[in-house]
């Protein structure tokens, strides 16, 4: 693969070639038993302020390390309603996955650049979430990246300068946590199919523990730039509590990221 080391699969001609994280993972779940430890943050700890229910968690406590529940490649199985000028970019886009695959993908995570939000959500490596006071953080397998969640402001800064990640602020309202995140800039994929974004993109996600092992997340794209109107998605995590992640770095075909 002369793209760099990620592979991105195709689930239609080329299904037999898989992340290398989901092998390696596949290969973790067996021997977790034998050869690692159960991760340090344990996950029915309680969270100061937040009411405990009879199955024994905390539904406000999102930490643990989770994994997709299945490979999904997009938010929403609709296709959302884009502008013209949207559209002929989504149709001209040359993705690794979905109906369109090619093998000469354009993706821009073959090169090594971030996925940004929400595509960060839809990457099949696990993630885990860590809760400290005033912050969620959100470690991810792939390529080490943070996602930072300000519990302790309401509001996004007046100068924001555009980045990959955005600035994410969080509230609770009963037992979720809405998540609203400003500031993208528009290099990027907002899925895995190709769909495009603009730098007006804003992301409110609502998430949930809906049980011990389930964490949902219900996505609303707004983006008056590039869709007619704002569109909803979602994306489902299982808890795995015996996990934790393992190093996962891209490299260029250059080689300058190692």
């Amino acid at each position: 693969m002369d793209r760099g080391e990620v592979v991105t699969e195709n689930l239609d001609e080329y299904s037999r070639v898989k992340f290398w994280g989901v092998r390696m993972r596949t290969s973790f779940t067996l021997a977790a038993a034998a050869l690692l430890t159960i991760s340090a943050f344990a996950q029915n700890s309680s969270i100061q302020g937040s009411a405990k229910i009879q199955t024994g968690f905390s539904p406000r406590d999102l930490s643990g390390v989770w994994m997709e529940r299945q490979n999904t490649i997009t938010f929403s199985p609709q296709e959302p309603p884009l502008q013209h000028w949207a559209e002929e970019k989504y149709k001209s886009a040359k993705p690794g996955y979905g109906p369109r695959a090619t093998a000469d993908s354009q993706d821009p995570i073959l090169s090594c650049l971030p996925p940004g939000v929400p595509r960060i959500m839809l990457i099949p490596f696990p993630m885990q979430v860590v809760q400290i006071p005033g912050e969620l953080l959100m470690l991810f397998e792939y390529d080490h990246y943070i996602r930072h969640i300000h519990l302790d402001r309401r509001e996004h800064p007046k100068d924001l300068d555009l980045t990959w990640m955005g600035d994410s602020i969080g509230w609770w309202e009963g037992n979720t946590l809405v998540v609203d995140t400003v500031g993208l800039n528009d290099k990027t994929w907002l899925d895995q199919v190709g769909h495009p974004h603009s730098d007006a993109l804003h992301v409110i996600e609502r998430l949930s523990r809906s049980d011990r092992d389930t964490l949902q997340d219900d996505v609303t794209i707004e983006d008056p730039k590039a869709y007619t109107k704002p569109w909803s998605g979602q994306q489902v995590f299982k808890r795995r509590p015996t996990w934790h992640l393992l190093e996962y770095v891209c490299a260029d075909r250059t080689g300058e990221r190692k």
